[in-house]
């Protein structure tokens, strides 16, 4: 077997060098030489083309088999999905984990992937035989954690299933190891914990490199298309957020799934960035308790105040992440300032759109916020960032600047553009359903979409935003 060989691929100008160079040598960009692994190539049969080449073409020749096929010629192989057990994590995968599909997990250190991972794989061990490969702990650690979570049985208890458990651990960083335990297992859903511990032994990089990441999830990736292993990935996130190591670590993956949560707070989020198997922008609700990470069944409850109170400058929306909506209250804050430059602060809502509403709020309301500090929290921390919000945030700081309050049982629905009017938004037919179910009367909603009205709930139409916050605010605008 011919022995594989390396190279250093410049990440700048694509420039290839047998040896690693701080500066390219081509286009001059410093540290953007990369290791990357040579494939030998096979021997080509060029004997019979060679040996045909002086040839004259004949006349008349076969035609060749036409290798394309129609959408009407390839066969329908349908494949059942596996339920993780958790209706959450099934909800933002599509429906289920599809055979031989790769799952990449990123999120924050200590936010909950490796407990997510393995209460995931106890479940899916009832049914399926799961290896667990765990790179970045040993197996006693991992078994602690598991005595922990509960995801251990008790040796003097019966199983809970019919079928023993089949869940493996494999704590093991070489990436052939790894290959060759997954080609004798044969499991239906394997983990690996993380890819940035695993290392390829042909590659002189040190693991967590681009080249190391690269390689194993390739050949990770080759291992699970061929014999139908539903793979999950636990990535690292940089200080920026996004997942460490080449941005085509997400190219190659079927599913990117995010999970996020405030380290103060008890609940986490699971956003899907990415699917091939279902639509993106999906959100999954857990709450981390004592016993390891349960689903919330009711998430618009995490998110919701008191609604048996009102407060100044609070107002309640209703956001879509995905086709899951969301009731969520947001808080605003107006004060003077004696500083010449007045300051905003964002939490779970978008910075840029938040000055454009005050600019808005200025312009065509004539509420004078330039010599005013302005915050603007939703609560929980969830990110808002859909358009739909505007026109709570809107009436949230005129309500906060007027002292004035906003009915509890009010949602305020529709996008604020540059004029002043308010724009129609999509899936409010879901919106106001969910709100409806959670005891809201009165919805504010875009005139040219108040045709919503067999909802039990009583539907206000507005054009404008001036007119919005004349009806939401309770008595009225006050005159100045």
């Amino acid at each position: 077997m011919p022995k594989q060989r390396t190279i250093y691929v410049c990440n700048e100008c694509g420039a290839t060098s047998p040896q690693f160079f701080g500066k390219c040598p081509a286009c001059g960009s410093w540290n953007a030489l990369v290791e990357q692994a040579v494939q030998p190539a096979a021997t080509a049969k060029v004997g019979a083309i060679a040996r045909g080449s002086s040839r004259k073409p004949r006349a008349a020749t076969a035609p060749q088999p036409v290798a394309a096929l129609t959408l009407e010629q390839i066969s329908d192989h349908p494949q059942a999905r596996l339920s993780s057990g958790y209706g959450e994590l099934d909800r933002v995968l599509g429906g289920g984990i599809v055979p031989g599909s790769l799952v990449l997990i990123g999120g924050d250190p200590g936010i909950g992937k490796s407990t997510l991972l393995l209460q995931t794989a106890n479940r899916l061990a009832q049914q399926y035989r799961v290896l667990y490969v765990c790179a970045e702990e040993s197996g006693q650690q991992v078994k602690l954690r598991a005595q922990r979570l509960g995801v251990e049985p008790d040796g003097n208890s019966p199983s809970p299933s019919p079928n023993p458990q089949s869940l493996y651990l494999l704590p093991e960083i070489d990436l052939d190891t790894i290959l060759n335990e997954l080609e004798a297992l044969r499991p239906q859903v394997a983990v690996i914990d993380s890819i940035q511990a695993l290392y390829f032994a042909s590659l002189t990089s040190a693991p967590g490199s681009v080249s190391q990441v690269r390689e194993c999830t390739s050949a990770l990736m080759q291992v699970a298309k061929r014999e139908h292993i539903s793979l999950f990935i636990v990535g690292h996130v940089t200080k920026e957020g996004a997942i460490a190591g080449p941005k085509v670590l997400e190219h190659l993956v079927d599913t990117v799934l995010y999970f996020e949560g405030d380290r103060f707070a008890s609940h986490r989020l699971l956003r899907s960035v990415k699917n091939r198997f279902g639509a993106t922008h999906e959100l999954g609700v857990f709450e981390m308790v004592d016993r390891g990470l349960e689903e919330v069944l009711n998430p618009s409850a995490l998110f919701l105040g008191n609604q048996e109170e009102a407060t100044p400058g609070t107002a309640t929306i209703v956001a879509c992440e995905g086709t899951r909506p969301l009731v969520v209250e947001l808080q605003a804050l107006a004060s003077p300032t004696s500083y010449p430059s007045p300051r905003r602060s964002t939490t779970g809502i978008e910075y840029n759109r938040f000055l454009q509403i005050l600019a808005v709020l200025e312009k065509r309301v004539g509420i004078p916020l330039s010599k005013l500090d302005a915050y603007v929290s939703s609560s929980g921390g969830i990110n808002v960032g859909e358009p739909a919000a505007d026109l709570g945030v809107a009436v949230a700081v005129a309500a906060s600047f007027r002292d004035r309050y906003v009915n509890p049982k009010l949602v305020l629905i529709g996008e604020v553009g540059l004029g002043g009017q308010v724009r129609p938004v999509s899936q409010l037919e879901l919106r106001l359903k969910e709100a409806a179910k959670l005891g809201f009367e009165q919805a504010i909603v875009p005139a040219n979409q108040a045709h919503h009205t067999n909802l039990g709930l009583d539907i206000i139409p507005v054009s404008r935003v001036v007119d919005a916050i004349g009806t939401a605010l309770i008595g009225g605008l006050p005159q100045s």
